[in-house]
């Protein structure tokens, strides 16, 4: 119950939106957050993308495809094969002391399923709706995002959140 109040939470607190499509995009994406962790993960088969350079993990439908990997092993993005046009990328970076100072005055609103403590936001105008897990360790930024078209946003939000819950830090 306390996972479902604090998406509820979320949904309130978090999106933005364009002005011509936010009524109703606001209304689905906020009852759809109501229900995520209703969200049937044994119904997909899960691979695991791991990065050893920054000690990161998250899962991925098996049945995505993986863009070319950046040469600076960074992190990774995967598509759906059913529609392109949705990515869920994953990548790291080391941050600069002084950065550091200001995303602590971010309030953390999300917590990974490891304990891990992070800022989730979710944002949706009139063509790409996205949510982004920036999550921070040490001197390391790490993030998560998934994107779709803002349309059939509600219909990877679930998705999106689950793998953000289960995204790990090997080095926490």
């Amino acid at each position: 119950m306390a996972i479902a109040n604090k998406i509820c939470s979320l949904g309130r607190r978090i999106y933005r939106f364009a002005a011509s499509v936010s009524g109703v995009i606001a209304l689905v994406i906020i009852l759809w957050g109501c229900t995520a962790n209703d969200f049937n993960a044994g119904a997909i088969a899960w691979k695991t993308y791991s990065n050893s350079r920054y000690g990161f993990e998250f899962p991925y439908p098996s049945n995505w495809t993986s863009l070319a990997a950046p040469a600076n092993d960074d992190g990774i993005a995967f598509i759906s094969l059913q529609d392109n046009s949705v990515e869920i990328r994953g990548w790291a970076s080391h941050q600069l002391p002084n950065a550091q100072e200001s995303v602590k005055k971010i309030k953390s609103n999300f917590q990974t399923a490891q304990g891990v403590s992070g800022v989730m936001v979710v944002e949706v105008d009139q063509q790409v709706g996205s949510m982004t897990l920036t999550l921070t360790q040490s001197q390391v930024k790490y993030c998560l995002r998934g994107r779709s078209k803002s349309q059939k946003f509600p219909d990877y939000y679930r998705l999106f959140y689950y793998i953000a819950q289960q995204y790990r830090i090997s080095k926490f």
